[in-house]
């Protein structure tokens, strides 16, 4: 009679270990679904979907399949808490975002102080995993480059191709748009050219004729803007009206078709810094035609989100477990990872390594890299 029990007990637990792992992998994916950059959102949203589409057709993770919660943080600092908040207490464990910087740096704490992984396929301002590291968070990563690396790369670009040139830069006042305008500056200015403006303005304003005409009156040559494509778009068409053109040069915000949407035939000619382009790489062949066949062009941050998605389905593979420290030492441990945007590889902070840019320029409604 005790045997039987015993007998019965074990395949009890078997039966229910069973069911534990065949449990769905839930990842919560979160940016700005609704506001200014909601198409950045969308980016998020459409290439997690399609990776967790061709993740689950192949049987998924060791036979679990990979479900989604889509979280909105209008790439607001206060509502990203909230959110994170909402997550963890929602017990799930891997975070696709943020998106916006400013929203990513405090929603980390929230992540990792419950022992979550959160990977940003945007976020770009160093203190993300600086900060991470100082404070001993390891489950803090990021599946995109930093800004100190993107400035290393256009800062001394601008100084070369522009030299004794009137240069401004300007930023948007956030932790993303200051952050990359400040390292580009700083590369800038250490490559022996300076500039003869640097200037904050405020984001979603509708009027900024009154900076243009500043422009207008400095002559201004080139403008580096560390910020968003609503007030990139807006600052172009206003320009024209009042006659002046210069020469726009953008961190990688601008990698969608709202930009041209805003600026129109103002934004011709218009530059920016964004890595290699994934969607041309092998690597991304069958998802990019997949997600077109879908009706979506997988511009801007599409591929770097599903490219996350396809981490965290390797690190729970290599880990053996869903245990988030377990995965995330896992995605450190050195060895490439293969993803439709090439194969990674994170250092011991969660950052990327080895990472390469193309400088992009804008015409006719279209945007792709220029020959250097």
């Amino acid at each position: 009679m005790h045997l039987k029990r015993s007998i019965g007990a074990l395949l009890a637990l078997s039966l229910s270990a069973g069911v534990a792992f065949a449990d769905d992998i839930t990842i919560a994916v979160v940016g700005p679904m609704t506001g200014q950059l909601a198409n950045i959102g969308d980016q998020f949203k459409q290439g997690a979907e399609a990776a967790a589409k061709a993740i689950n057709e192949k049987g998924g993770v060791d036979g679990r399949m990979i479900k989604l919660s889509i979280e909105d943080d209008v790439c607001d600092p206060k509502q990203a808490v909230s959110v994170a908040n909402r997550i963890v207490a929602n017990g799930i464990n891997f975070i696709d975002g943020h998106a916006c910087s400013g929203s990513s740096i405090p929603a980390s704490a929230v992540y990792a102080e419950s022992g979550a992984v959160m990977m940003s396929p945007a976020s770009s301002n160093p203190v993300l995993t600086d900060d991470a590291a100082a404070k001993g968070w390891p489950t803090i990563m990021r599946l995109y480059t930093r800004d100190d690396a993107q400035g290393a790369f256009i800062g001394p670009w601008i100084a070369k191709q522009y030299a004794g040139k009137n240069v401004v830069i300007l930023h948007d006042k956030s932790a993303y748009g200051q952050g990359v305008a400040d390292a580009v500056r700083k590369t800038m200015n250490d490559a022996g050219l300076k500039e003869i403006l640097y200037e904050g303005l405020n984001a979603g304003e509708k009027d900024y004729s009154a900076l243009v005409t500043k422009l207008k009156e400095l002559k201004a040559d080139v403008v580096y803007f560390g910020g968003y494509h609503p007030e990139a778009g807006l600052m172009l068409r206003q320009s024209a009206e009042q006659g002046f053109k210069y020469q726009l040069i953008m961190p990688d915000s601008i990698a969608s078709p709202e930009f041209w949407q805003i600026a129109g035939p103002a934004g011709e000619g218009t530059m920016f810094v964004f890595p290699s382009d994934p969607q041309a790489k092998p690597e991304a062949k069958e998802a990019v035609e997949k997600i077109k066949a879908g009706g979506f062009v997988p511009e801007g941050f599409t591929l770097f989100s599903y490219a996350t998605i396809q981490a965290f389905a390797e690190g729970i593979k290599r880990a053996g477990s869903d245990d988030p420290a377990k995965v995330a030492a896992a995605l450190k441990d050195g060895q490439p990872i293969s993803t439709v945007v090439g194969d990674v590889v994170f250092d011991e902070k969660g950052d990327l390594k080895n990472a390469s840019y193309d400088i992009n320029q804008w015409h006719d409604g279209k945007y792709a890299p220029i020959k250097q």
